[in-house]
């Protein structure tokens, strides 16, 4: 691998983990009440939503009342929606004049953005009128980023509490989230993306005229033979645009992912230079991170929070360095094509190098990696990073064809989804699916030591157990149910346009994507039909509510618990043993849930590609 991919991938992490305090202790502030400086400016606007909404933000909600709050703004969000998608046709801010979307179109969509998913089964530019997608897409990425704060914020409040069954208000949750993280933050870098040439107006698409005109053979007329062909020429382009830089901002940092444009973030007017690459790739991480210390901030012990982050980079890191090392050794089948002489010292200095079909005996090194499907303005490295991170952050978003990826590189976003979305993953869901794989893993602790298992002071009970059960095995379940129901579809089947184990790896893929809450895919499936949009919304609602009911129950239990004083027996949860431990019992049932499934895709495909 070239030094400059580790240079690139030193800087990405060293950058991200050096912006997570700061940010962190800030969110905490937040969340906490605190003056947090943006409050002086906005305190005014936080009061008058209180007003309007009739919202009384000192009224404590125990956790069926939180869980109820949560699921009703939910629903009526999905519904809006849904009916906006349905009547944009009417409505203004409709320059290319788009119809209404399908309706099993538009219950997919209402349903992906709704749960911070943003699956996207269709082109925005071809689809969907500006309205629909600030008024709609975008403020769904605000609402729903924050739902996923909040609910973490009520599980916080249930572990570091005694006796209590207050976990907070979540309407003020919302709001705070909302107003004093997810806007500034969203501002400043739609700002910068404008700055880089992302595109921000209402204008209508313009035309423009080529510099090259292009001849071609009209469609319906190649099929009437030789003799009736005509060559057209095509002298300009329409070009979409729309208010884009303010809805690429927040599906970055909201770990949304949903593009303004079909390509996402691979458009050079969401994503046009490497400057605005790495700090799109660096909002992805960006909250999650910080998310961390802000958890070990509010429960009164920030080594509790450098733990957990400590574990999801021992994670990340190293299937990050695999998905790019796959990349740049390419696919051994054209890598012949590729070959170039391999300089010795001797040539380095001024000799010539040993001509080609020697070095191709001898040695040589690839020269670019697997460039299919990766945009030149970004390359190998940075491309593989950004799926890494996506698919680490429950993102979704993409700067280059997955479809396109050597089976290894492929592996490493797909398995990182199916690790549950726990490593970083979205803002608030993250962390908090992650806290439950840390019950899991100081419960088995506790009974390999004979005693009690406690987390924070709170003994873990087996109702805790039951909760943080259904948080690890329901988006496994749904992974492999969904994938199993397309699998034996002729119609499902028939989506995909690679046959084989390729074939099988992009219908897994789409099942851990919508079954994980992710939105990313490997493009070369077909899901705008009618069981795909169907069966993905119930996947992705029941992944994210099937969730969050069972943490803010886990969250109620254990706000009403005591704190049991530290002893000689208690497990410590913020030292390197631990961090070890939890990353152990996140591999295994990582590798145990889907190794078989992996071993018929990826796997195979890559002992074909290496072996025949």
């Amino acid at each position: 691998m070239p030094e400059n991919a580790w240079l690139q991938m030193l800087i990405y992490v060293a950058v991200l983990l050096a912006l997570a305090k700061p940010l962190g202790a800030y969110m905490a502030r937040v969340y906490e009440g605190k003056p947090c400086g943006l409050d002086r400016a906005l305190g005014w606007l936080e009061r008058l939503t209180y007003r309007w909404c009739g919202i009384a933000a000192d009224a404590p909600m125990a956790w069926r009342s939180y869980a109820g709050a949560v699921l009703l703004f939910s629903l009526l969000g999905a519904l809006a929606v849904y009916g906006l998608q349905l009547a944009q046709g009417y409505l203004p801010l409709n320059p290319e004049h788009f119809g209404a979307v399908a309706p099993d179109l538009a219950l997919n969509t209402a349903v992906s953005f709704v749960t911070n998913t943003n699956w996207q089964s269709y082109n925005g530019e071809t689809t969907l009128s500006y309205l629909t997608q600030m008024l709609a897409l975008t403020v769904q990425n605000f609402v729903s980023a924050s739902v996923g704060m909040a609910v973490l914020m009520a599980l916080i409040r249930g572990l570091r509490g005694r006796q209590i069954t207050n976990l907070g208000n979540f309407w003020v949750d919302l709001t705070r989230g909302i107003l004093y993280i997810l806007l500034p933050l969203s501002f400043l870098l739609a700002l910068f993306l404008v700055s880089q040439g992302v595109v921000q107006t209402w204008r209508a698409y313009p035309k423009v005229a080529l510099v090259q005109p292009i001849r071609y053979v009209p469609p319906g007329e190649k099929a009437a033979g030789p003799a009736a062909q005509r060559t057209v020429w095509m002298k300009h382009q329409t070009l979409p645009v729309g208010p884009a830089a303010s809805q690429i901002a927040i599906k970055q940092l909201g770990t949304n992912g949903g593009g303004f444009f079909g390509t996402n973030s691979a458009h050079p007017f969401e994503n046009p230079t490497p400057l605005s690459n790495f700090f799109e790739m660096l909002a992805i991480l960006l909250i999650p991170a910080a998310l961390c210390h802000t958890y070990g901030r509010m429960v009164g012990d920030a080594r509790q929070g450098w733990a957990i982050l400590a574990a999801m980079v021992v994670i990340f890191v190293p299937l990050m360095i695999g998905c790019v090392a796959a990349e740049q050794i390419g696919n051994p089948r054209l890598s012949p094509l590729y070959r170039v002489p391999v300089l010795s010292r001797a040539s380095r200095v001024g000799q010539q190098p040993a001509p080609h079909w020697f070095a191709a005996r001898r040695g040589y090194q690839l020269s670019g990696g697997n460039m299919e499907g990766k945009e030149t303005r970004f390359g190998v490295t940075d491309s593989a990073i950004w799926t890494t991170a996506t698919t680490a952050a429950s993102n979704g978003s993409v700067n280059s064809m997955l479809d396109s990826y050597t089976p290894l590189g492929g592996l490493v976003p797909l398995w990182l989804m199916e690790l549950g979305e726990i490593i970083f993953g979205g803002v608030g869901s993250g962390l908090y699916a992650m806290l439950a794989f840390v019950i899991v893993a100081v419960f088995i602790a506790g009974l390999m030591v004979g005693r009690t298992p406690e987390y924070l002071g709170k003994k873990i009970d087996a109702f805790e157990m039951k909760m943080a059960a259904v948080v690890v095995l329901i988006p496994p379940a749904l992974v492999l149910l969904a994938a199993a129901v397309a699998l034996v579809l002729p119609s499902a089947v028939a989506a995909t346009n690679n046959p084989g184990a390729h074939g099988y790896s992009e219908i897994l893929y789409w099942a851990s994507s919508v079954g994980n809450n992710n939105g990313s895919a490997f493009a070369g499936l077909n899901t705008n039909s009618f069981f795909y949009n169907l069966l993905g919304a119930v996947a992705m609602w029941i992944s994210r509510y099937w969730l969050i009911v069972p943490i803010l129950a886990m969250a109620g239990s254990l706000g009403r618990k005591n704190i049991v004083p530290v002893s000689s027996g208690t497990l410590p949860t913020h030292n390197a043993l631990f961090v070890g431990w939890l990353v152990a019992t996140i591999v295994i049932i990582g590798a145990l849930t889907f190794l078989p499934a992996l071993a018929l895709g990826p796997v195979a495909e890559y002992l074909q590609m290496v072996h025949g």
